[in-house]
């Protein structure tokens, strides 16, 4: 490996690198504004500059090169002389207002100015004022402040994939805007907050909330989708104020969605505090005595076959667990992780999961997506795709037509007879598939939706298996899964599932088998209420608790700790960041409370024991934060029918797709500025 002398230290480098990268492996601290590892170099701010052997001038760091032999030095006089004179440009125009800047406390411009910056200034000029700018309801502007370091512009171009904001203007009278004044039309908008050095780009909702230095901070993951991004959640008392990404590079990198940003505030809203039960067709203030002692009267009198329970899409894998045990004691198999019919096949873990990972994503030299919309099923899925697609220029076919995905495709058909002759291999799909090295086949739930659903998941994973696509070292066959709950459900609760009668527990449903049905923060379950008694526990008062005869207040999922697996199974913790509202209790505690009413025992002792035993029943658990361990496949070939038919991908109400999302006054402003979401309550 070629060497570089940084400081007196020889430091070993890979080819390619810049000076200010190999700085960074010797553990040298380099200043930088415009530089950004997960953005192309702009070299345009300048504070990065170091003194080179044999340059009579400083050189910016973040765009030279490194070479083998050369010397560079970072702390001479000539150094911080050159790093003072950038300071004091960058600060000529720039606004005194930290005390009323809500960058203040976290401004890269605050802190290097502490060390380089000066006491006086030489400018007699006035400060230039420039117009703010309106970006939506996400993001506040002041742009006065801004010191054109592009890295706004290049995430909304490079990562986003919506190239909307840019530079007008030269020199002194450059301004930085979206070109129509209009909001970025994208779902990770807010990333450009956080990328921001100075406070030209802040949080709008956050405004004027909290001190970064008031605020606790917990480590955590998001549960608005099936990615499993990690963040952390800042509390002001118990409050929630506003949650960060984490960096996690074989997940989320440094990126979170705009809905996993913003949807906090509807932990506000809608809250449901004490426990309700109905009296004369309305819904009364109770105690959980009462309400406890009504639940287990009417379980006793009915048979296990009457009662059933739905589990909705944030439940932890520990309260998934404690619910199936419930049910265990109760003798009732009528127990559904799913909130619409979409084809499953329990017979292993593999079955289930998006098994090329997330990162596997930018291995990939293929990509066929069938019956789904990455964009809006799991954002940051599809930010790594767009990844893939720019970097490596990997070509993307899709079966169905899943509208803008901020990378180009093309689709390949749009119906299940385009998706059998892949199979027949007379679809030019099937020869481009046999070439590839590692292809990447990605099945929606729209697709698994369909009268073909199970021809289509188990015909693909043939057509794999006879092509070697699935073995140790790559597995091609990932299924989109979009709710947080769904992956560790099918573990926990796999034994409740039948293949060939898929659907068992839906068709009791629209039956009207139950008479007794436990809503478990189900909110999306389509039901049609007549005769049957509804046990609702959740944390809003959403949909599941407008049809509920008993309301059971529950936490939400910064409430209470538990684990998630993500859609590729990796296993993760939640930790508690706040408390439940008013006399709301956590999930495994209501269930104990009822489990010994009915039968006088308890279902755990500790919150303790309950992880314990449900980590023994997650499939191919590995350890925490890890992939799952997988052996060779080995279900059995399953043989299912074949329907002619249009794959039509169901278009997902993005801003409300849960209960806490639906509770947000953010997120309704952000369907409100994206009006193509609002028809019908899809984004057609």
């Amino acid at each position: 490996m070629p060497k570089i002398t940084i400081n007196g230290k020889e430091i070993e480098f890979q080819k390619g690198m810049t000076i200010l990268q190999a700085c960074d492996l010797a553990d040298v601290e380099i200043p930088r504004f415009c530089y950004h590892e997960k953005l192309s170099i702009a070299g345009n701010c300048r504070m990065c500059l170091v003194e080179m052997e044999k340059s009579a001038k400083p050189v910016a760091s973040c765009a030279m090169p490194a070479a083998e032999g050369m010397i560079i030095k970072t702390n001479t006089e000539f150094v911080e002389k050159a790093r003072k004179g950038v300071m004091e440009f960058l600060l000529a125009n720039h606004p005194l207002d930290c005390p009323v800047c809500d960058q203040g406390g976290e401004c890269d411009l605050q802190d290097q100015s502490l060390y380089y910056g000066v006491d006086k200034s030489r400018f007699s000029e006035n400060k230039r004022d420039v117009k703010d700018k309106y970006m939506g309801p996400l993001i506040k502007t002041q742009m006065t402040r801004c010191i054109h370091c592009t890295r706004c512009v290049r995430f909304a171009t490079e990562v986003a994939g919506v190239p909307e904001i840019g530079a007008i203007g030269r020199g002194e009278n450059m301004e930085i805007t979206t070109y129509l004044e209009n909001s970025m039309k994208s779902e990770l908008s807010a990333n450009v907050i956080d990328l921001c050095p100075v406070g030209a780009l802040t949080s709008k909702p956050y405004a004027f909330e909290a001190r970064p230095w008031e605020l606790k901070k917990t480590e955590s993951i998001d549960v608005m989708d099936a990615v499993g991004s990690n963040i952390r959640v800042d509390t002001y008392g118990w409050e929630v104020k506003r949650i960060l990404p984490r960096i996690n590079e074989d997940i989320n990198e440094e990126w979170i969605s705009d809905k996993t940003r913003y949807a906090c505030d509807g932990l506000l809203k809608q809250r449901l505090d004490v426990p309700y039960i109905k009296k004369g067709n309305k819904l009364e203030k109770s105690n959980w005595d009462e309400a406890i002692k009504l639940i287990s009267e009417k379980i006793k009198k009915l048979e296990p076959s009457e009662v059933a329970g739905h589990i909705g899409d944030m439940c932890s894998i520990e309260t998934i667990y404690a619910f199936r045990r419930f049910f265990e004691n109760l003798k009732s198999t009528n127990l559904e992780i799913r909130e619409k019919k979409f084809f499953i096949n329990p017979q292993e873990k593999l079955n289930y999961l998006f098994n090329s990972s997330i990162v596997g994503i930018e291995k990939s030299d293929l990509i066929l997506l069938i019956g789904c919309n990455p964009r809006h099923e799991a954002t940051m899925v599809n930010a790594r795709i767009r990844k893939a697609f720019v970097k490596n220029k990997v070509p993307i076919y899709s079966i169905g037509n899943p509208g803008d995905l901020t990378y180009e495709y093309k689709i390949a058909g749009d119906r299940s007879e385009d998706i059998k002759n892949i199979f027949e291999e007379k679809n030019e799909i099937s020869k481009i598939l046999k070439k590839a090295k590692k292809p990447m086949v990605i099945i929606g739930e729209s697709a698994l939706e369909t009268k073909s659903g199970g021809f289509i998941f188990e015909g693909f994973k043939e057509f794999l298996n006879n092509n070697g696509f699935i073995n140790e070292k790559w597995n091609a066959l990932n299924v989109l899964i979009q709710n947080a709950s769904t992956v560790g459900g099918l573990d926990i609760c796999s034994s409740f599932f039948e293949i060939q009668d898929n659907f068992s527990f839906f068709d009791k449903l629209e039956n009207k088998k139950f008479k007794f049905l436990y809503l478990l923060g189900s909110d999306n379950l389509n039901i049609k209420k007549e005769n049957e008694f509804i046990v609702y526990q959740g944390s809003h008062g959403d949909r599941g608790a407008e049809i509920a005869d008993i309301i059971l207040p529950g936490a939400a999922y910064t409430e209470q700790n538990g684990l998630f697996s993500n859609l590729e199974g990796r296993v993760q913790e939640c930790r508690k960041a706040s408390y439940p509202a008013g006399d709301a209790k956590e999930d495994w505690k209501i269930l104990s409370l009822i489990s010994e009413k009915i039968d006088n025992k308890k279902l755990f002792k500790s919150f303790e024991v309950l992880r314990n035993e449900a980590i023994k029943e997650i499939k191919n658990f590995s350890q925490i934060n890890q992939l799952p361990d997988f052996k060779k496949s080995n279900s059995k070939k399953i043989q299912f029918s074949y329907t002619p038919e249009k794959i039509d991908i169901k278009k997902l109400d993005y801003y409300y797709s849960n209960s806490i999302c639906r509770s947000s006054k953010t997120m309704s402003d952000c369907r409100l500025n994206n009006k193509s979401f609002l028809k019908d309550g899809t984004n057609n």
